[in-house]
């Protein structure tokens, strides 16, 4: 039997790669506070964000499965922020030109009755070589602003990457649908 489902987010990133699945859905933000607790990873951030999205909404909506999902990324362990101007991205991008980042996707799920589960997926993205004058020209194209790494995956983002290493592509995107559709296939839902 299939449960309403309701997306915990306002992203309308996110929202695209549900649609992908052609399954109706709405979305409801839990509207948290994601501030980093001191010394938290990327990845247990990721973790916390997700799982409290997923409980918050749930009260919400007590008879749906929520899908929640929470991003980050880091470079030698330390986290990366969302650039929130153009100066920013660009710095960042700078930073990142010829190195490795690992991106940290965690998707949340309850149902009805069920505890919360969560799963993270790892993807690491080597970045090209980046001269001055592409980083310019990427940022003032894509304007990449609360952005994980200062980049759009899904739009000219892949133009900056040398390789990708993921067990999961929509994870870089935000949404790790490969383990969503094993647990909307798990609660009944017709995928495809």
């Amino acid at each position: 039997m299939n449960h309403q489902l309701v997306l915990a987010t306002e992203s309308q990133y996110k929202k695209n790669i549900l649609k992908r699945l052609q399954i109706d859905f709405l979305a409801d933000a839990p509207k948290i506070d994601e501030t980093p607790l001191q010394g938290e990873s990327a990845r247990a951030l990721t973790e916390r964000l997700a799982m409290t999205k997923a409980a918050v909404v749930a009260l919400r909506h007590p008879d749906t499965i929520i899908i929640s999902t929470d991003q980050s990324a880091s470079v030698f362990g330390e986290m990366l922020d969302k650039p929130e101007d153009e100066t920013e991205a660009l710095n960042m991008l700078k930073i990142l030109s010829g190195r490795q980042v690992s991106f940290f996707t965690t998707v949340g799920f309850a149902a009805p009755g069920e505890p919360i589960k969560i799963h993270t997926e790892e993807v690491v993205v080597t970045i090209r070589h980046l001269e001055d004058a592409e980083i310019l020209r990427y940022v003032a194209k894509d304007q990449p602003l609360e952005c994980a790494g200062s980049f759009k995956v899904e739009s000219l983002g892949i133009s900056l990457f040398y390789a990708v290493e993921s067990r999961d592509p929509t994870a870089l995107e935000g949404l790790p649908l490969i383990r969503v559709c094993q647990w909307l296939r798990d609660h009944g839902f017709k995928i495809p």
